[in-house]
């Protein structure tokens, strides 16, 4: 048996990508491949890449420089958003073999015949409109939780964003399909499950192959409360228009999901949303947070924003700061704009000079901190439930509670993994929350 190919992974990017990285992973195993860690030698590097951010594009560079250096001889794939892309640019990366876009992907096994290295990355990426049938994915990279994908690619017309052109049109697992994946995963003991797509609010778009479709995200959410052996369910990240009354209702009453919701805003200035080509002005946002706030209070409400938007002036800025610091929200994920190539946004008048983009993100990330601590100290002296992680950390173990709440306590082997009841009793100064056990057992 000592001639079976190794084959090591790298994620750059999102939770979707981890889950499709996942499920490529599945493949090369059902093909006789071992799979070994990234930092190990292998015959096969694949690397998942991500098109968000310029910085990404760096990051590719040197995590191909990194994988040649394990094994000047090995196979190296480059498959996702940016291989889609940009391919040619990919595959003249020095090291690079292969470059499959979006359709691709998922029959990478197919297209690894023989392990030469080429002088040149080969490319195959589909024109993004063939990009029409989905794949379902879960990532289980961890024991206590894992994403499974439910939906895949965007109809929307954002102007700064490529992922329509990486990733194609707006489409959904089958309901059944979801509810097997999420069986699966229940079955091999993990605790949560944390929903994941592109733009998941739009789920049941797209379910037959065509845009018909009989399910709603609501019902999506409806349905996956009723599996047996799940214990948690997150929704990932829900765009404000979509994330309807009834779905905040429902999750307030749920038996599973918990009261953790992640939201773009990208701006709190309507000027901005508008150049932006956002489905929403800032009052729907409003509305969003009061409506959680009446029926969860204690909910953890995560929002991402961009600064350094073409023509956003001080005064927009300033809007977006306004609106984020009055608004009854947990933490800011801040992103600064950055110029992507075939974006309406890249041709817009009104660029900011990059130190501004710096400056702007940096009083939004101080403000990020003092939210997330004020809603810390909010909820001090409440019971809630923890699920524990895995790693031993400097003679400690993490977890987080149902809304979202980082907590510590001195390592104990038998937590990990197990869903605890706890008070949470002090913010430490490494800002995560000090506990105590309300069931005894788990302290001894």
């Amino acid at each position: 048996m000592e001639n079976r190919k190794k084959v090591a992974f790298y994620t750059l990017g999102c939770k979707l990508n981890f889950s499709e990285t996942s499920t490529i992973a599945r493949s090369f195993n059902d093909e006789g491949f071992d799979r070994v860690d990234f930092e190990d030698v292998a015959d096969i590097y694949v690397i998942n890449t991500c098109s968000v951010t310029e910085n990404a594009d760096k990051q590719f560079k040197q995590v191909v420089k990194k994988a040649m250096k394990l094994n000047d001889k090995a196979f190296v794939a480059a498959v996702g958003c940016y291989a889609q892309l940009k391919p040619e640019e990919l595959a003249a990366v020095d090291g690079v073999d292969l470059v499959l876009g979006a359709t691709e992907k998922f029959k990478i096994t197919d297209y690894i015949h023989d392990l030469s290295k080429n002088d040149m990355g080969e490319v195959h990426s589909c024109e993004i409109a063939e990009a029409d049938f989905y794949v379902g994915s879960y990532s289980i990279g961890d024991r206590t939780r894992a994403f499974l994908k439910v939906q895949d690619g965007c109809d929307y017309k954002c102007t700064y964003c490529t992922i329509p052109l990486a990733r194609g049109i707006s489409r959904s697992d089958a309901l059944e399909n979801v509810l097997k994946n999420a069986k699966e995963i229940s079955a091999q003991n993990i605790r949560e499950i944390v929903l994941t797509g592109v733009n998941i609010g739009d789920y049941g778009k797209g379910e037959f192959g065509n845009k018909k479709h009989e399910h709603t995200f609501l019902d999506l959410v409806q349905a996956l409360d009723k599996v047996e052996g799940i214990e948690r369910l997150r929704i990932s990240s829900i765009e404000p228009n979509l994330l309807k009354n009834e779905t905040i209702e429902f999750v307030s009453k749920s038996r599973t999901f918990v009261p953790h919701f992640h939201i773009p805003l990208q701006s709190g200035s309507n000027d901005i949303l508008k150049l932006m080509k956002r489905r929403y002005l800032r009052e729907v946002y409003t509305d969003r947070v009061a409506k959680i706030r009446e029926v969860m209070p204690h909910a953890c409400i995560g929002v991402d924003v961009i600064v350094g938007f073409p023509g956003e002036t001080d005064e927009h800025f300033l809007e977006t700061y306004h609106f984020l610091n009055d608004l009854d929200i947990s933490y800011l994920h801040v992103f600064t704009y950055s110029e992507r190539d075939n974006t309406e946004a890249a041709e817009m008048e009104g660029v900011v000079p990059s130190n501004v983009r710096a400056k702007r993100s940096k009083m939004l990330r101080g403000l990020s901190v003092k939210k997330r601590r004020a809603f810390y100290e909010s909820q001090l002296g409440t019971n809630r439930t923890v699920l524990f992680e895995s790693e031993n950390k400097e003679g400690y173990i993490h977890g987080f509670t149902e809304n979202y709440v980082k907590v510590k306590t001195p390592w104990n082997p038998e937590l990990v993994n197990t869903l605890q009841d706890i008070n949470l009793t002090k913010i430490d100064e490494d800002g995560s929350v000090r506990i105590e056990f309300l069931n005894k057992l788990a302290e001894a």
